[in-house]
């Protein structure tokens, strides 16, 4: 019996640990990217997405801050090795939890990345997989601030391409400041929402 309860405090013990050393490298890795220090905080983010093999989260980040790289690159190749980059982790952190609405609006964020580069020449064909990614992802969580807010941007960035008025899409952009000052966030680094940035999006939305 001596043994049997020895045994069960080691792993007790083991298992704190090893969520200890995910938790520290997630905030380690944090921190490195509030610093702007990008590629060692997504180097990190894989590194510990290589450990943690069930967990989508350092995938989901690491290919976060790829594709927001991506947006800066005014190279076409160099983009491009980038967003393929940034492809694999969306592609790793999807396979873990598939239908993951978090994940399929970072996809939708990624082919805007290359509609951004290139309009005529992925707008059509990338714009049509979005639509279904953003009606995807509002059928599985329907009341997701980020995901409301994606799907507004994503409609306003249309609008604006046609020349059109953004301000149909400003309710839906409060919808998602609601939403997200209401929200409680339960599971460690899951991703939040930045009410911040939501409210300047939204003033975007009003002028034009």
């Amino acid at each position: 019996m001596k043994k049997i309860i020895t045994l069960l405090v080691l792993l007790c013990t083991i298992s704190i640990s090893a969520q200890t050393q995910y938790e520290k490298g997630m905030e380690k890795a944090f921190e490195l990217w509030k610093e702007n220090k990008t590629t060692e905080a997504a180097q990190l983010f894989e590194r510990i997405s290589k450990v943690e093999k069930e967990n989508w989260l350092p995938s989901y980040y690491a290919g976060t801050i790829y594709i927001l790289e991506s947006f800066q690159i005014k190279e076409e190749a160099m983009r491009i090795a980038k967003l393929h980059k940034a492809q694999e982790f969306i592609d790793t952190a999807n396979s873990i939890s598939p239908e993951n609405p978090e994940i399929l609006i970072m996809q939708a964020l990624l082919h805007t990345s290359y509609m951004a580069f290139d309009g005529q020449k992925y707008g059509m064909t990338l714009s049509m997989k979005n639509a279904g990614l953003y009606e995807k992802a509002l059928k599985i969580a329907p009341n997701n601030p980020r995901v409301i807010l994606s799907k507004a941007e994503s409609d306003m960035g249309t609008a604006r391409f046609f020349g059109q008025s953004t301000k149909p899409f400003c309710a839906n952009i409060k919808k998602a400041i609601a939403l997200g000052e209401k929200e409680k966030i339960t599971e460690k680094f899951y991703p939040k929402f930045n009410i911040e940035r939501a409210e300047k999006v939204l003033k975007k939305c009003m002028k034009l």
